[in-house]
């Protein structure tokens, strides 16, 4: 009976672990197939025939070389005009100045219209800047005009441990604000400085490209974001509609055949397109028994692999849950 009962017990740890191969198994070809249709979405149409290109701008923005040298190339080939299909909430102050940079170059030689699909909040605002006619969804979110510099602060916790943290430096703002001791006054001053210029510039940005007036740009940048139905009326947006709008728009104003099909253009790097990796991984873990942890897991993940790459000054929109 006992050895029977043993059996028993050892074909269930079997089947476990055929069950547990075979879903990695199909994961992988999963993984796989995404992969190549990834690559080939969108660009079934040759750069080198005319065609109407769409640049992704989703997840956090930071310095990107690859994406700036994906606008050169687009300048240099035959699509007749971009769109920029918007749906994040902004990043690095740098990082979105050199987006707008790279775009506003690229406008120079192609008609740009800017999409906003869910979210161009603050940085990616910036880039919404960086286009030559701005269409937002009914009920998108744009804005947040302002810069936020974050630091944690484990002064309080450093003392409970009982660790004390010393620091022989040239200077008494050198390394400040750091996170091991409480911020100075002086240490405070230095960076309000530094965000507050960020912050001027952002503002002169938004009040050139969208030629407000000194009370509506002051009425807009207060850091809110808004609907893009309040922003039209603000004039933060141009039209409300979607691709087939800023596709009419492209007709109407630059002459762009409405015939023309729509290149999706890449970068080689992966990046938040491939958020399937995640559900991938969340996947695995749920069939394992524990969807909670699934999803806590798989947030927190993502969530904190965008943070930790960011550094310095943010044009960022996170709103607290």
């Amino acid at each position: 009976m006992s050895l029977d009962a043993d059996q028993i017990v050892e074909r269930r740890r079997l089947r476990r672990k055929v069950t547990f191969w075979r879903v990695l198994g199909v994961l992988g070809v999963v993984a796989a197939v995404a992969v190549g249709v990834s690559a080939l979405i969108g660009r079934d149409i040759p750069a080198s025939s005319p065609h109407v290109a769409r640049i992704m701008i989703g997840g956090i923005i930071r310095n990107d070389r690859e994406r700036v040298e994906l606008l050169e190339e687009i300048g240099r080939s035959r699509a007749s005009a971009v769109i920029l299909s918007i749906d994040s909430p902004g990043g690095t102050v740098t990082g979105s100045e050199q987006l707008f940079d790279a775009l506003r170059r690229l406008a120079a030689k192609k008609p740009v219209v800017a999409v906003v699909e869910g979210v161009a909040a603050s940085g990616a605002y910036i880039a919404a800047l960086g286009a030559d006619h701005i269409v937002a969804r009914r009920n998108a979110l744009v804005g947040s005009v302002g810069v936020i510099y974050q630091f944690p602060n484990f002064t309080e916790l450093l003392k409970t441990v009982g660790v004390t943290m010393e620091d022989i430096k040239s200077s008494p703002l050198k390394a400040s604000p750091n996170p091991y001791t409480p911020v100075t006054p002086e240490a405070r001053a230095a960076v309000d400085s530094l965000v507050k210029d960020s912050y001027a510039w952002f503002k002169d940005l938004v009040g050139d490209r969208r030629k407000l007036s000194d009370a509506k740009l002051a009425n807009v940048s207060d850091g809110r974001v808004f609907t893009g139905h309040q922003g039209l009326e603000l004039q933060l947006v141009d039209e409300l509609g979607d691709e087939r709008t800023a596709r009419a728009w492209l007709a109407r104003e630059k002459g762009v055949s409405e015939a023309l099909k729509v290149r999706t253009w890449r970068t080689k790097e992966v990046g938040d397109e491939f958020g399937w990796l995640l559900g991938a991984a969340r996947g695995v873990v749920s069939a394992l028994g524990f969807p909670q942890a699934a999803a806590l897991l798989t947030d927190a993940a993502k969530g904190a692999l965008e943070r930790s790459q960011l550094d310095g000054l943010l044009a960022l929109w996170h709103p607290r849950s």
